[in-house]
């Protein structure tokens, strides 16, 4: 996967609770794209962003100007609930989302965004208080900057310098795992010879695991 070390870009403030994985990404997408997973941004919110006949519309957030290529999404409370498929967080990054900053996550979702490289962020609530204010009155929107690697994110209005910033942490472990670009796959071959030892010392204990002739059931005698 794809490392997250800095990122700079434009906030979408999306302030809603209880936003589920149906919403973020509809099944019916895949109507249109099939198995084409380079198409799956497409249906990002594509029931808030369209009307049943195809049309945009106009009061979304990401269909306005200012916000059409956002890459931060700053929403509410219990984001990314519902079913646990990881489509959810597929759709996000294929839109060019990386970030998704809110009060709180379902926690399937959250463990999901960083088995795929998009980076959950809950700030302390008075921090979460002073971004929204400032993307929700900021005229020409927000631009911020996340440094995982210091646990500092930080804002501006266009033009400007940074007005704001608050600490955040993730767990060391998805922290590492995402300054490294590494999925659960890559993370076990880095143990890749531990894990070739224990299978030679378990083979001489445990032949019958490995080999299948333990497992051949003679042919009955007629």
């Amino acid at each position: 996967m794809e490392a997250f070390t800095n990122l700079t870009g434009i906030v979408a403030p999306l302030p809603r609770d209880n936003i589920n994985t149906d919403a973020i990404i509809p099944a019916g997408i895949f109507k249109l794209i099939g198995a084409d997973m380079s198409r799956i941004g497409e249906g990002l919110f594509l029931d808030w962003r369209q009307s049943p006949d195809g049309d945009e519309r106009p009061d979304f957030v990401l269909n306005d100007a200012r916000f059409r290529f956002a890459n931060i999404l700053l929403s509410g409370r219990n984001f990314g609930c519902g079913s646990s498929r990881e489509h959810a967080v597929w759709a996000l990054l294929g839109a060019g989302i990386r970030c998704v900053v809110a009060e709180s996550f379902a926690d399937i979702f959250y463990a999901n965004c960083f088995r795929k490289g998009l980076l959950p962020i809950v700030p302390q609530s008075d921090d979460y208080t002073r971004l929204l204010d400032a993307a929700l009155n900021a005229p020409d929107g927000l631009t911020a900057s996340v440094d995982l690697a210091a646990g500092i994110f930080s804002w501006r209005q266009a033009g400007s310098s940074p007005v704001g910033e608050f600490s955040f942490t993730v767990d060391a472990d998805q922290k590492e795992a995402l300054l490294q670009g590494l999925d659960e796959v890559d993370t076990s071959l880095q143990y890749e010879q531990d894990i070739a030892a224990f299978q030679a010392k378990d083979r001489r204990t445990r032949p019958w695991v490995y080999d299948v002739s333990f497992h051949q059931i003679p042919e009955a005698k007629i």
